[in-house]
Parts: C-alpha cells; sequence; structure tokens
C-alpha cells in the first residue's frame, strides 16, 4: 500500500470521526460504523486500483461521482439491503462534506447520487393479545424470570430502543413520578412516563438484583450472571426466546415491541406529538408512519360498521327491504 496515501487517507478520517464525535455527538456505535464503511469504500476503489499503490491517483479529488457510484453499485450486486446501502451512502456524503468543508475537495463526489430506492412498508407489530401473553410469559420468582419480565414490561410501557434500555441506570428511574429518564441516539436525554405494571416488576427485579455494583453509566438496571450491564445481544436473546416460548410465529425483536408500543398508543386514542416526545424521534414524519397501521384498522372497523361502507352491506338491505 502506498505510504503517503494510507497516511492522507488515516488522518483525514480520523479527523472526520472527531469531529462527528465533538460537533454532532455522535455515539462510539455510530462513529464505529462510519469507520467501517469508510474503511470499506477505500478499499474497494483498492480493488478496481483507483486507490493507493497500484493507482496514480494519490488525493481525495481524484474520487468523483462515477467510482461512488460504481461503489453502491457493486454493494447491490452483493445483495445488500437498501437501509444498509443508504446508510453507507450516507456516510460517504458526511466524509466529502467534511473534507469540502477543511478545503480538501472542491466538490462533493456522493452528493448528488441517489439513495436506493427502499420498500414502502408500515412498522410490524404485535397485536395486544400477543403482546399481552409475551410479557406474562416470566412468571417465575427466580431472578432470571424477574429480570425477564421488568424487560418485557418496560419495552412495552415505554417504547424504548433496545440500546437505550441496556444502557438504563438505576439513577434515572423516579418511582415517586413513574418516569425514567432514557439517554437517546445523540445524546439527547427524555423523560418517559411507565405505568403501573412495569412498576411492579421493576420494583420485584430490583429487589432481587440489589442494584450494586456501577460502571460509568451507573447502577446498571438489567445485569447478567457476572452481575455486569446486560448487552444488547443478551436483550436481544430474552425477547426472542420469550417470544418463541409463547408461540408467536414470527420472529420477535425489541424493534417490534417499540413499533407496538407506537401503535397501541396511537389505537388508543394518544396524541402524534405526544407519541414523537415519548419514544425520541427528531422529526415527526418518522412518527407518522404508525398512522398508516392506524388508519388500516379504522377502514376494517368502518367496513364492518357502516351500513353502506360495501356492496354486501348494500345487498342485505336490499334483501331486508323486499
Amino acid at each position: 500500500m502506498d505510504k503517503k496515501t494510507d497516511a492522507m487517507e488515516k488522518k483525514y478520517i480520523e479527523m472526520f470521526l472527531d469531529r462527528m464525535t465533538a460537533e454532532r455527538n455522535a455515539s462510539s456505535h455510530t462513529v464505529r460504523a462510519y469507520a467501517a464503511d469508510l474503511r470499506q469504500f477505500f478499499q474497494f476503489l483498492r480493488g478496481i486500483r483507483i486507490w493507493g499503490e497500484d493507482s496514480e491517483n494519490k488525493d481525495f479529488s481524484a474520487i468523483d461521482q462515477g467510482l461512488v457510484r460504481l461503489f453502491m453499485g457493486s454493494l447491490h450486486k452483493r445483495g445488500l439491503s437498501p437501509v444498509t446501502m443508504e446508510r453507507k451512502l450516507s456516510t460517504l456524503r458526511a466524509f466529502f462534506r467534511f473534507l469540502n468543508q477543511v478545503d480538501v475537495i472542491r466538490q462533493n463526489p456522493a452528493k448528488s447520487v441517489s439513495s436506493p430506492s427502499k420498500p414502502k412498508t408500515t412498522p410490524d407489530f404485535l397485536t395486544p393479545d400477543e403482546v399481552t401473553a409475551l410479557v406474562e410469559s416470566p412468571n417465575g420468582s427466580d431472578a432470571k424470570s424477574l429480570r425477564d419480565k421488568a424487560i418485557l414490561e418496560l419495552f412495552y410501557a415505554t417504547g424504548a430502543r433496545v440500546s437505550e434500555l441496556a444502557s438504563l441506570s438505576v439513577e434515572d428511574i423516579d418511582f415517586d413520578r413513574k418516569v425514567i429518564t432514557i439517554h437517546g441516539k445523540g445524546g439527547k436525554d427524555r423523560v418517559t412516563p411507565f405505568g403501573s405494571r412495569a412498576e411492579k416488576a421493576l420494583r420485584a427485579h430490583l429487589a432481587i438484583q440489589g442494584g450494586e455494583g456501577s460502571d460509568k453509566l451507573g447502577v446498571p438496571v438489567f445485569t447478567n450472571r457476572s452481575a455486569k450491564r446486560l448487552s444488547v445481544r443478551s436483550i436481544y436473546s430474552v425477547v426472542r426466546d420469550r417470544a418463541g416460548k409463547v408461540g408467536i410465529d414470527r420472529p420477535v425483536a425489541p424493534h417490534k415491541l417499540r413499533h407496538t408500543f407506537a401503535t397501541h398508543m396511537l389505537d388508543g386514542g394518544a396524541n402524534l406529538r405526544d407519541i414523537q416526545e415519548m419514544m425520541g424521534h427528531s422529526s415527526l414524519s418518522t412518527t407518522q408512519k404508525y398512522t398508516h397501521v392506524g388508519l388500516r384498522r379504522l377502514m376494517r372497523v368502518y367496513d364492518a360498521a357502516h351500513p353502506r361502507a360495501s356492496l354486501k352491506n348494500e345487498k342485505s338491505d336490499n334483501i331486508s327491504e323486499g
């Protein structure tokens, strides 16, 4: 590998990641994703001999829109999802925008590259019967059952992300007001209420766990057998395994419980702005996807109840009149 090109690449990637951390307050997980995406892009350029030792191109200005499109095409051939491709393109846009801001390049080659088309989907969610069976499935009095029940109740009570639940500390819980402080994306905290069932499950869990030992985030609410903070992967396993045991016939991950929370809140009459705040969405348009789910439910109710909603009801009226 060309040492000069390698050093330059490393220097500006590190500068970019530092800026994302300092100015955008990006999480360590996001920073690692940025770094991985950029490594993959430059490795691709090396593979086609456009960058590095086997190339005549020794600076970033040689990277144009066509090369970015070529990279995106290679991702498509590998079968990556549109969501993943969009994330990688977003990383490139941000990186080249940074290079433009520090006067390394004159134009952002990723700016005008079209995002991959994403299928229009509405969020998947559990029915009230399914979620009731799920959250009530840990019915033992042992430490694991009490912990799992508290996890499931809190997911459904707050709509928290799995990373947010994993980072939850005892200090974040206010039992008097029945609210928790959730440390969300980009360092944005929000205060979210929880109900009596979640409170009962949390109190029972903490009474057994003891709330002892702390890390840089505080005293963990959820821990493993080694009394260490429960990882995101372990929480995923709790949700998946408990869903399988109650016979839910499709994959259930923590994010599905988040969708379920939002959908059931909307169905129950909650204001869209309130749901946005509780879920920590930066844009209302993100929350609005749940209105499509609610609209389908309303249409079913309308079709079933309104006398003139369908031809079937009209035929029934004609028969009764005859």
